[in-house]
């Protein structure tokens, strides 16, 4: 018996602010399209507490309430939002396939790629119990929170030194914790640390715990790594950066990326190397990493698709 193959207009890949924005703007012009939401439906956002920068929310909003209000907005505009996730594709010509959950085979006309990227942790259980509760991947997202207040960032390349002259704005002190005796940042970035007074860095050390008192963080707990003494920091807040990974590894051999796995995107656009696949959000955009510039470059991919299709149709005409 032969597997039944489904065809859609358009098929989005991923559940962030960038995959649900898609998904309006796609139902609104009519490409009746079907999302995977992958394994985590959401995105990153479902991973955080207090949203205060995104538009519309006066009063903040929690993470998971925000993206389930986003789910509600796609799905009323009809939206096939369904669990599960993309596990290879074939690109190689029009439409597109793509195979979900290993088993059931999509042809598409477009698609718009959302899976976003993954914050990097250090792996520690406190890491995790604390997340949120002054532990984050985010200073521009988080940051607000502890105005006044004394945290630690770990990381030592251009990103790190960006979000601690970024909490040294906001912040009465910052630990700037970097395991080796140098930075990977660039000259320029370490110049501007070493010249913002209020931050402290610290050489040749790891992070051992992040402490707290059950609720919150308190402290954190460092090791030098030449002579082993343990120094814990009494800090609010603590920030991991260390880098993010795209979800990208099903796209690989067939979109171009960047070293670090990026999507590249057609500079102004959300087109990709192949002609109706369309990459938005956190896994083409590893500068500003925010949900509101996801939703944007999401908006963006649902128009790029549909103009796309637009002219295929077009084409299609000419030639009768």
């Amino acid at each position: 018996m032969s597997e039944e193959i489904e065809h859609v207009k358009c098929l989005i890949i991923g559940s962030g602010p960038a995959g649900y924005t898609a998904a309006i703007y796609a139902a609104r012009a009519d490409l009746k399209p079907v999302m995977y939401t992958g394994m985590e439906p959401g995105g990153q956002l479902t991973q955080t507490t207090d949203v205060d920068n995104f538009p519309g929310y006066p009063g903040g909003i929690m993470g998971p309430e925000m993206m389930e209000d986003f789910r509600k907005q796609a799905e009323r505009f009809g939206t096939d939002i369904r669990f599960g996730y993309v596990s290879s594709v074939d690109f190689s010509s029009l439409p597109h396939k793509v195979v979900v959950d290993e088993i059931k085979t999509i042809t598409a006309d477009t698609v718009i790629i959302s899976t976003g990227a993954t914050a990097k942790w250090l792996g520690l259980p406190s890491e995790q119990q604390y997340n949120g509760f002054g532990v984050s991947a985010c200073a521009v997202c988080d940051g607000f929170f502890f105005k006044g207040q004394d945290v630690a960032i770990v990381g030592a390349g251009d990103t790190a030194a960006e979000e601690a002259t970024y909490l040294a704005k906001l912040c009465r002190k910052v630990y700037m914790i970097v395991r080796r005796d140098e930075f990977r940042a660039s000259k320029a970035m370490v110049h501007r640390v070493l010249n913002t007074p209020n931050i402290e860095v610290i050489y040749n050390s790891e992070t051992k715990e992040i402490l707290g008192n059950g609720k919150n963080v308190t402290a954190v707990r460092i090791a030098n790594n030449q002579t082993g003494a343990e120094t814990d920091l009494p800090v609010e807040g603590f920030f991991v950066a260390i880098g993010h990974k795209p979800n990208t590894d099903i796209f690989k051999g067939w979109l171009e990326m960047d070293e670090t796995g990026y999507l590249k995107t057609i500079p102004g656009t959300t087109k990709t190397n192949i002609e109706g696949v369309f990459a938005s959000g956190d896994v083409q955009d590893h500068y500003y990493r925010q949900a509101v510039t996801a939703a944007g470059s999401g908006c963006m991919a649902a128009l790029d698709a549909e103009r796309f299709l637009a002219a295929k149709e077009h084409e299609v005409k000419e030639v009768i």
